[in-house]
């Protein structure tokens, strides 16, 4: 009785939201919760017929129909949850309506520590079938942060999947290591022969961008194709980079962050020639995570809008877009909902979001009548 009533305290403030009109400067909306009870809900893929895939940091896969009930997928690969790391993203194959597979990012042990791994296998009702590990990454260390971990894909079907420079700065500016950067792959974990560093001696061929501290949100820009990529500041400079073939986003030579503690800048400055600035940043921090341009007829004075969810503050913000720059930032639903980890534009128009509790919950929004 005593741990069903902490459940239901816990769940008060989601279905407080829940129960009335929240106002924007584009739409009207409500917040309706599809499921709760969810233990640190990290990602959310969408299936056809309504049903969604969403993990679980811990290490469970869920499988939630379109009336919010909940099955475990069996077959998940091993996962290590230790500090930020566990069962983070999933994504579905481009090609998923034909070949049901599905991809994975999580934390998984080995020699040295841990790191990020990505896996594949073929989702058949309530289980994973035929997984294979694509890709590891190198080297593997002790402590718990900055894992990264979310997968895209681009207009030709490469999968692109963006590292945490693992707490250890001098992996970002260290093209013989993995973390601190995004890789491009082929679907099957393959290298792609245009990768930008593939036949450089000392260099990681699955580089595609590097000097990229802690990535948490990844994402196609509806027109133009391109992969955009969030990421968290030390104290501030949170930021959102487009990636390009080879391009430094500085990480730790450039930040407009500071150090904690002190709040003395980072390495040498905020610009520097060669390095790529972001399109838009943070200070102070607001911790983003998740990202999606929404396209959509249920939001239409939405479309072309950049939502990004927030940890720290506990909100979504709206980026009001012209071409590739941010013209105005609105705030929603801070403090309301609850840490936001994860946002995504669903195939039926709404706006679909997780927080990262214990409970959490996946929400979306919905067009107030």
């Amino acid at each position: 009785m005593k741990a069903l009533c902490i459940l239901a305290c816990f769940l008060l403030p989601a279905a407080a939201v829940a129960e009335r009109v929240h106002h924007s400067e584009r739409h009207d909306f409500v917040v309706e919760i599809v499921t709760g009870e969810l233990n640190h809900p990290w990602a959310v893929a969408f299936l056809p017929r309504g049903e969604f895939l969403v993990t679980e940091r811990p290490g469970r896969l869920n499988r939630i129909a379109a009336d919010g009930s909940k099955r475990r997928v069996d077959g998940v690969p091993e996962v290590t949850a230790t500090g930020q790391g566990g069962l983070l993203d999933v994504a579905l194959d481009p090609d998923f309506k034909t070949n049901g597979r599905i991809y994975l990012c999580y934390a998984a042990g080995g020699f040295g520590g841990y790191g990020t791994e990505l896996a594949a296998g073929r989702l058949s009702d309530a289980t994973l079938e035929g997984v294979e590990v694509l890709f590891v990454a190198e080297p593997k260390v002790n402590g718990g942060r900055h894992f990264g971990c979310r997968i895209d894909f681009d207009p030709e079907g490469y999968l692109y999947l963006a590292l945490g420079e693992r707490g250890q700065r001098e992996n970002s500016q260290d093209l013989s290591t993995h973390p601190g950067g995004v890789m491009r792959l082929g679907r099957d974990g393959s290298v792609p022969a245009d990768n930008p560093f593939v036949g450089r001696d000392g260099a990681r061929p699955e580089i595609f961008t590097y000097g990229n501290r802690n990535p948490q949100g990844m994402t196609r820009h509806p027109e133009t194709g391109a992969i955009w990529e969030l990421e968290h500041g030390p104290q501030g400079g949170d930021e959102i980079n487009i990636l390009k073939r080879g391009a430094n986003y500085g990480w730790p030579v450039v930040s407009y962050g500071g150090e904690y503690g002190s709040g003395r800048q980072v390495g040498e400055g905020r610009r520097k020639a060669g390095i790529e600035d972001p399109v838009y940043y943070w200070n102070p921090s607001i911790a983003p995570s998740g990202m999606a341009f929404y396209r959509g007829d249920a939001f239409p004075r939405w479309n072309d809008s950049l939502f990004v969810g927030a940890l720290k503050y506990r909100l979504l913000a709206r980026l009001e877009m012209e071409g590739e720059r941010v013209v105005s930032e609105e705030r929603l639903l801070q403090g309301e909902l609850g840490r936001i980890r994860d946002v995504r534009n669903g195939p039926d128009g709404y706006l679909y979001l997780l927080t990262d509790e214990n409970p959490g919950v996946l929400a979306r929004l919905k067009p107030a009548r």
